[in-house]
């Protein structure tokens, strides 16, 4: 069977991609630090500085990850086709079609594969849905950040209520982000070991494989 090869992620969105992955790695790290020193923090202030330094690298892990989230809205509207927020809603035929096949094909009912350059819709609709967390949690982190900002205690008043309310809600979704990148590692390397496309290696390269007949 033959195959050809598409050029599909660009380099913004390959760098928004690891950009993400090393802030969440190191947002998480440092934020179960916070939340619980694992180490003698009697010492601060005096030979040592861990829970300020670790502060110090979550809010610089902080700034990458706003960073990435705005790169990831930018290619939701700007993007190439693969990028597009449109490419990836449940809101045409083609792409319903994606999501009922896609469900059929994880959960082992159906051998058959949807193949599209971008995301699956299934994927896609997940992937949103991280990016709306993902936009609670960047708010919750800038409300706790700046308690004599008047924008985001107005802001971070509005949405979480107290101070300890919002403290709360960033630990909560920081586990969905846990989750979320256990289910996504194994689903992507779960396709790439059962679809010849080239899924791991196209945040790379930005390429794919497709039947030439697709």
């Amino acid at each position: 069977m033959s195959y050809e090869i598409k050029n599909v992620w660009s380099v913004l969105l390959r760098l928004f991609h690891w950009s993400l992955v090393l802030s969440i790695v190191t947002l998480v790290v440092t934020g179960l630090y916070i939340n619980t020193p694992w180490t003698n923090t009697t010492l601060e202030g005096s030979v040592s500085f861990p829970m300020a330094t670790m502060r110090y690298i979550h809010f610089l892990a902080g700034y990458l990850f706003a960073a990435a989230v705005m790169v990831r809205l930018f290619l939701y509207i700007f993007g190439n086709r693969q990028e597009r927020i449109f490419d990836i809603l449940p809101v045409t035929p083609r792409n319903f079609k994606s999501l009922t096949t896609t469900l059929g094909y994880y959960s082992y009912l159906s051998d058959k594969h949807d193949e599209r350059l971008g995301h699956n819709v299934l994927a896609g609709i997940v992937y949103i849905v991280t990016f709306v967390a993902a936009l609670f949690q960047l708010s919750s982190g800038f409300y706790m950040l700046y308690p004599e900002a008047a924008f985001w205690q107005g802001l971070g008043g509005s949405i979480f209520g107290t101070q300890q309310e919002g403290r709360f809600l960033h630990h909560l979704l920081m586990w969905y982000f846990i989750l979320f990148a256990f289910v996504h590692v194994y689903l992507v390397v779960w396709n790439d070991l059962k679809s010849p496309e080239g899924l791991v290696s196209s945040m790379f390269n930005g390429k794919k494989f497709k039947h030439k007949n697709v």
